[in-house]
């Protein structure tokens, strides 16, 4: 899944931008619109934040906004800037580099392949200087989706129009397709937590909330992977495109791991799993008492153990394991004998004590533990933490290289 950051600006081919994100969402890609104040005159930005579940951007000088990290990030962290529809006046300014509203300067900032789809007045279009931008903007490599023919809503008829949602989708997955480099690669990815019954209205928990996991299988799906998630309960909504497996204890995760395990390319054991669990379930809620109450916990099953021994029983270097150690003490001499024990070859450690990382936040603070070297990764968003990842196991799905296991 990508970021594509969704330019709308005032025409009144903005209605279709709604159907333009809908249909990213559907393809599974993440959007974040940013409306001009003359969008909002069309389309109202809280259709925009409730089909992307982001907060919409429409004024550059909003309070609040540097201190936003997600607004902050875009330039850096979009994959793609698509602008649907682009008027006269944002693709003048594209191509002028004026910057005097938050699309123009996320234009100029971005690093990003951008995508513009031009709708406007058949005269306007044809018009000297709008083709003179258009063509200052392809020499920078800037590409269009061609606008329409048809009947305009100025009452002309003729080419204009903004092309269809479906077009512009479409377009957006050719720019990303060559960044589809795992096509042929099946990739299982657990996240959240497990909840452990202690009656039929008790549990033991933890506070996984699945971001880093959904991150991580979001990614993947971006490099064109068939992936299965196997998810804890959690609140958030799983990236489009995969196989979800819901779970809810440690042992409904370690069977629905384990017999798909074999299949797999990589396993990314994400997911806060329990290490212990109440010997017996109470089949009715157990009454509050005056007396302490006593609880009898076992060691689940180590999932990632099984899958790194039962690896090595097979002489095998596939599926890649990647499992996560999340401490509050002594982080990298535990992330490394952890990697060893369990005989895998990378080790995502996090210091969960740290502001900024580990759960129920959106960034995280990692190293990343291998045989072959250790990568810190500063405090960054979850989504750019599972591009280092994925990029880490990449090297190991590599033809002739040898597993990370090997120290």
């Amino acid at each position: 899944m990508s970021l594509i950051a969704l330019g709308v600006s005032g025409g009144i081919g903005a209605y279709k931008a709604v159907e333009v994100a809908r249909g990213l969402q559907k393809r599974g890609h993440d959007v974040a619109a940013v409306l001009t104040r003359n969008a909002c005159r069309f389309v109202g930005p809280l259709t925009f934040e409730a089909i992307t579940r982001r907060r919409v951007i429409t004024d550059q000088f909003a309070p609040g906004l540097n201190a936003d990290i997600e607004h902050i990030a875009l330039a850096s962290s979009a994959d793609l800037l698509l602008v649907a529809p682009a008027t006269a006046n944002i693709i003048g300014k594209f191509a002028h580099g004026i910057a005097d509203d938050f699309l123009s300067s996320l234009y100029l900032a971005t690093r990003a392949p951008v995508l513009i789809a031009p709708s406007m007045n058949t005269n306007m279009l044809e018009h000297a200087a709008v083709q003179a931008s258009l063509e200052l903007l392809a020499k920078r490599g800037v590409q269009f989706v061609e606008p329409g023919s048809g009947f305009l809503a100025c009452g002309w008829q003729g080419k204009g129009r903004l092309a269809e949602p479906d077009e512009i989708v479409d377009a957006v997955e050719r720019m990303l397709g060559r960044e589809r480099t795992w096509q042929d690669r099946k990739v299982l990815v657990t996240a959240g937590p497990t909840f452990e019954d202690l009656d039929p209205v008790r549990f033991i928990g933890n506070r996984s909330s699945g971001r880093m996991g959904f991150a991580i299988a979001a990614e993947a799906l971006r490099r064109g992977a068939s992936v299965t998630l196997v998810a804890g309960p959690t609140a958030l909504e799983p990236p489009a495109g995969a196989d979800v497996v819901r779970v809810r204890t440690a042992a409904d995760m370690r069977e629905a791991v384990v017999s798909r395990a074999r299949d797999m390319d990589v396993v990314v054991m994400a997911a806060a799993v329990a290490d212990y669990a109440p010997r017996h379930r109470e089949p009715q809620k157990v009454e509050k008492q005056d007396a302490p109450l006593t609880l009898v916990l076992e060691r689940t099953p180590d999932i990632l153990a099984h899958l790194g021994a039962e690896r090595a029983a097979r002489s095998s270097t596939r599926p890649v394991l990647v499992g996560f150690a999340a401490e509050t003490r002594d982080l990298l001499e535990r992330a490394r004998a952890k990697r060893a024990r369990k005989q895998v070859d990378l080790i995502v450690a996090n210091d969960v004590s740290q502001a900024g990382a580990g759960f129920e936040v959106e960034t995280n603070i990692v190293t990343i533990v291998g045989a072959d070297g250790e990568q810190a990764l500063p405090q960054q968003s979850k989504r750019e933490v599972a591009r280092a990842i994925l990029d880490r196991v990449d090297r190991a799905l590599q033809p002739g290289r040898p597993a990370e296991t090997r120290s």
